[in-house]
């Protein structure tokens, strides 16, 4: 795959409790991990998420997908990509239409924690460090985001993103 046309980026690091949170300036020169973002309803997450959209201009969402050693999904992977599509449908839907582009996170966290010696950490900055890692990859690597969402939410997409370079 080839780099991707450089744009203000939000990267998510799903997670069951948390989302890690990164972002990239317009010309795809700099990331920077956010404050992770603890878990709620989609509604209050949505509350929290849309200032940081507005802020950083974002024109689109890089969302993780913890695929397995086969590049095959793994039940956390259809979550990932199962909250990606409603929180793109959510912002939609209050005038945001943002295009999601799909990254293979495998050891995505396990390399964020040895970069940062932040090997166990539960405060959320091993999940904006493994966002940050995510974002990193997608300005390297792409692939160009899917433009709407899928006309089927649950189906997982096929290829969902290149290899990880984590590994």
């Amino acid at each position: 795959m080839s780099a991707p046309r450089p744009r203000s980026a939000l990267g998510l690091d799903v997670g069951r409790r948390r989302i890690g949170l990164a972002g990239c300036d317009p010309l795809g020169l700099t990331v920077t991990p956010l404050p992770a973002l603890a878990r709620t309803d989609l509604q209050q997450d949505l509350a929290s998420l849309l200032p940081l959209v507005l802020q950083r201009r974002v024109e689109l969402l890089v969302v993780g997908l913890p695929l397995d050693a086969a590049q095959q999904a793994t039940s956390q992977s259809v979550h990932c990509r199962r909250y990606g599509l409603r929180l793109q449908a959510a912002l939609a839907a209050v005038g945001h239409d943002l295009p999601i582009a799909w990254v293979d996170e495998h050891a995505s966290s396990w390399a964020a924690a040895e970069q940062g010696g932040l090997h166990g950490d539960r405060s959320g900055r091993l999940d904006s460090a493994a966002a940050a890692l995510l974002l990193e990859q997608w300005l390297r690597d792409g692939p160009e985001p899917e433009a709407r969402p899928s006309r089927y939410p649950d189906a997982f997409p096929s290829p969902p993103c290149p290899p990880s370079p984590l590994r």
